[in-house]
């Protein structure tokens, strides 16, 4: 007799997020071997201590704009939605199954809000790289951009730099062209 696998949606299993990660995925390289903890010291200045309502860990919120920059998730509503259903993000961000998902409107805010005028998000992405590569993760001979292979110039550092200023720039921007068209979408103001 065959059992539609419909019952199997409604059970109940112990199991650890941990355990449902594979051994080698990206992002446990990722987490292996960059820091992230150098976040709250950076941004520190840019939140009030003791008056509003508790903010979204900022380790957590830049590490969700890393995911969309890493994996190509060119907005904040879509990336919400991935972080929801993989399960690899979650763990990389240290939310457990049943945890909540920020906003996609509360990470818009804060990048079009909190952090604006800042140098904050390149100074975070230049701190990632750095990091990657002290460990090897970012070579300095051939780049890979878009699929591209270009040729670096004999200063590994000033070129990565560049490189990463350029694209960060052009998420942001990405994500915040992202956000005029889900508003025009909705029939809400600029």
């Amino acid at each position: 007799m065959l059992r539609p696998n419909r019952e199997k949606q409604q059970t109940y299993e112990l199991v650890s997020i941990e355990d449902l990660v594979p051994e080698n995925h990206m992002l446990r390289k990722i987490d292996r071997y960059i820091d992230f903890s150098f976040i709250d010291e950076k941004v520190r200045p840019l939140y009030c201590e003791n008056n509003g309502r508790p903010a979204i860990d900022p380790t957590v919120l830049f590490k969700m704009i890393f995911l969309g920059y890493f994996y190509g998730i060119r907005s904040e509503r879509q990336l919400e939605r991935e972080v929801q259903t993989n399960l690899a993000y979650r763990w990389f961000l240290g939310l457990g199954l049943t945890d909540k998902v920020p906003d996609h409107s509360t990470i818009s805010w804060n990048r079009r809000t909190r952090f604006k005028g800042t140098t904050i998000f390149q100074d975070i992405f230049d701190e990632i790289v750095l990091q990657a590569i002290s460990h090897k993760m970012v070579g300095g001979r051939v780049l890979f951009s878009d699929s591209t292979h270009v040729k670096a110039s004999a200063n590994k550092h000033k070129y990565t730099k560049q490189e990463v200023l350029q694209n960060t720039k052009d998420y942001l921007d990405e994500l915040n062209t992202a956000v005029e068209a889900d508003r025009k979408a909705h029939g809400k103001k600029h």
